[in-house]
């Protein structure tokens, strides 16, 4: 397809979308990365460098992904696994590159032998519809329960939105942010005092590679990285409708994750959350042109990485309940259309009912997340109700 055509494809709700995953991606977890990188004695300068890393590894791998398949396809860092890192102690920064290096090895192999994707593809639908809605409906509920701390703010941007559903659907979330923008400054909501103008400089360290760090870090950061990151991507994906390869988008992430490591790119994986937003109708009413919603978020995401702190500290000058209003209402629709989609075949009913409620629960077991024993949970209740003794019918 022609670039001029591609251009063409670009709108000011795709944009918005991009803006709004960058924004809620950024801002729900950006806390946890500093403190994974200070767990591992990260001095301000390489703190910033995570920063740089991350969102260059990000942006790039989500631009050139989503504009070679022209679907939206975006990448994120390792939420769980910046929380598994700064749980750790006694590991050295450079131990700890080298285990990221070696994560990032075997998320390679994992999609190079497309091992995980031949396990992707053994799960139902009605199961990974559930497993989509039950990871996004944490949005929907803190949304809502942001109400009781801003109810002026959070009200407002509620009552715009069913507006804008009504007469205006493809800006509704355009004018939610607008919205809750004019309200939180009214209010006096917005931090402008975390600004602060500086741009982020990569700093290299040298891996120090070491049997400890492997099990200690590598192996877990691949499991909860694998399970609770790009399995509900890969059900984002394909509860949207879209049918995008698995193998070669994981092996990419796998290979930035390598490549970026040293100067703080401790994983990169298959988006669910931030993807979701750029999937939605809210983003493009045409399928076809959803994808210039993940290469605008990409172009976001190279913009914070350049600039580092002062991006940082202006997404993080956003009142905290407007970030939750704005996902919790972007997301309304792709939840409504999980679960629907989960629901809607009678034999999986019970099956997904259950992916749904383990995976909402937010329970860790061994420090996997949720996703993973949602789907253990919704197949082990398949094979309950599908197993005949003897393989009789």
């Amino acid at each position: 397809m022609p670039v001029q055509q591609r251009i063409r494809d670009f709108s000011l709700s795709a944009v918005v979308a991009g803006f709004v995953a960058v924004l809620v991606g950024f801002t729900s977890s950006v806390v946890i990365v500093f403190a994974a990188a200070q767990a591992l004695g990260a001095t301000p300068a390489q703190a910033t460098s995570w920063i740089w890393a991350l969102g260059i590894g990000m942006g790039v791998t989500t631009i050139g992904l989503s504009w070679w398949y022209r679907e939206p396809v975006l990448t994120a860092w390792s939420t769980p696994g910046a929380a598994l890192i700064a749980g750790t102690s006694g590991v050295a920064m450079g131990e700890a590159v080298g285990a990221f290096m070696a994560c990032g090895g075997l998320i390679v192999l994992a999609g190079a032998t497309r091992l995980f994707e031949r396990v992707m593809d053994r799960i139902p639908q009605a199961i990974a519809a559930a497993l989509l809605a039950g990871v996004l409906a944490r949005f929907g509920l803190d949304a809502a329960g942001a109400v009781t701390t801003a109810p002026l703010l959070v009200i407002a941007m509620a009552l715009i939105f069913l507006a804008g559903r009504r007469w205006w659907p493809r800006y509704a979330v355009p004018g939610v942010l607008l919205a809750g923008l004019a309200v939180a400054a009214g209010e006096g909501r917005m931090q402008w005092s975390r600004l602060a103008w500086e741009a982020a400089v990569p700093v290299w360290t040298t891996p120090v590679f070491s049997w400890s760090a492997f099990v200690g870090v590598a192996l877990p950061l691949f499991v909860v990285t694998m399970a609770s990151q790009n399995l509900p991507g890969v059900a984002a994906q394909r509860a949207a409708g879209y049918r995008t390869p698995v193998s070669a988008p994981v092996t990419t992430t796998g290979i930035a994750t390598v490549l970026l490591a040293p100067f703080g790119g401790y994983t990169f994986n298959l988006a669910a959350i931030t993807a979701a937003i750029c999937m939605g109708r809210e983003a493009h009413a045409d399928p076809a042109r959803r994808y210039t919603a993940s290469i605008a978020a990409g172009m976001f995401c190279i913009a914070i990485g350049l600039v580092g702190g002062a991006v940082i500290g202006l997404l993080q000058a956003f009142p905290r309940e407007l970030v939750l209003a704005v996902a919790g209402l972007a997301l309304l629709g792709t939840i409504s259309g999980g679960l629907a989609a989960a629901l809607k075949d009678e034999r999986h009913r019970d099956a997904a009912g259950l992916t749904f409620l383990v995976t909402l629960s937010g329970v860790s077991l061994g420090g996997v997340g949720s996703a993973f024993w949602g789907v253990v949970a919704g197949a082990f209740a398949l094979l309950v109700q599908q197993w005949r003794p003897g393989g009789s019918r």
